[in-house]
């Protein structure tokens, strides 16, 4: 969670990035289809919990897992559909092709590595319309050391909710630094850089400020409050048990299977799953709940790839 190592990017980000805290460095590279993303890591949570609760149980854990993809989209709050299961082979390539070189500590060791996120990642069997069933996913020796050294944080479900690449970075910083404080205070500019965010810091500045506004509309950042004041950001703990708003209509529409590959033809090389996230904070902003929401969203991503500043 210290080092920005997945994209917020939701376009096939292609940039080779360096991040450096102390003596420690992480350098990322991208595969062939871009940076693993935020989104992508959902992949890695699910398969390092199955692996914490076979710990807890005293069952034997290996690097290599066998899910069934099903399970995998139902807990990390993903489309079950056709679309659903194809984004995932797509996680799957983003974190098997992109390479990380390192010498960050864990396991109680310091290690000079060059490794993908996951060594492999297989179709076990098919149904008859071509959805993946079962899935084996083999992890890197640098994940299964932090597993087995308990070097990981359990994260709030309501994060799988999150729609904004930012919110779910945002969360997961607070997650590692608040820790027991009654709160933790970061620089604005260091915060953009432990979050990987490309944009320039006015750009952040905004994006930000529209996240702590929206939180403070709707309360759906799990666990955590943010406040700017000025140049320094502070992160706070909900108080346990406070009232938690239900979710806005942006979490509740859902889209029909062939909305995808329409709006994949209007928006050619866009990341569907990140512009399908934009759309939804986009109507959330506005207050809009589409009648039809297979057309709105369609017309978006038209809009979108014809003219890529508009919002």
């Amino acid at each position: 969670m210290e080092h920005p190592i997945f994209s917020l990017s939701k376009k096939p980000d292609l940039k080779t990035r360096r991040y450096e805290n102390g003596p420690n460095w992480v350098e990322v590279r991208p595969g062939a289809k871009g940076l693993a993303t935020v989104f992508d890591r959902d992949v890695l949570i699910y398969c390092i919990s199955q692996l914490v609760a076979a710990m807890n149980d005293g069952r034997p854990i290996s690097q290599t897992l066998r899910l069934r993809a099903f399970d995998l989209l139902v807990a990390t709050n993903r489309d079950t559909s056709g679309r659903g299961y194809l984004q995932l082979r797509e996680a799957f390539e983003r974190l098997q092709g992109t390479q990380i070189a390192t010498n960050v500590e864990t396991g109680g060791r310091e290690v000079f590595d060059l490794f993908s996120l996951i060594d492999r990642a297989r179709i076990v069997r098919e149904t008859r319309e071509g959805r993946m069933q079962e899935v084996e996913i083999v992890l890197s020796d640098w994940v299964f050391q932090a597993v087995q050294a308990l070097e990981v944080l359990t994260l709030d479900r309501r994060y799988f909710q999150l729609a904004k690449p930012l919110e779910r970075r945002l969360y997961e910083l607070a997650r590692k630094h608040v820790g027991q404080q009654s709160s933790f205070k970061i620089g604005l500019e260091k915060l953009r850089v432990k979050c990987g965010a490309q944009s320039t810091l006015k750009e952040f500045r905004r994006l930000l400020q529209s996240i702590i506004n929206d939180d403070a509309q709707h309360g759906h950042m799990p666990g955590y409050s943010i406040a700017l004041d000025g140049d320094m950001v502070e992160m706070r703990p909900k108080e346990a048990g406070g009232y938690t708003p239900p979710l806005p209509s942006m979490f509740t529409i859902h889209l029909k299977p062939e909305s995808y590959d329409l709006a994949r033809s209007h928006a050619p090389g866009w990341d569907i799953h990140g512009l399908e996230s934009e759309w939804r904070d986009w109507i959330a902003k506005k207050g809009i709940t589409p009648q039809r929401a297979d057309a709105h969203f369609q017309a978006f991503c038209k809009r979108r790839g014809k003219y890529p500043g508009f919002k």
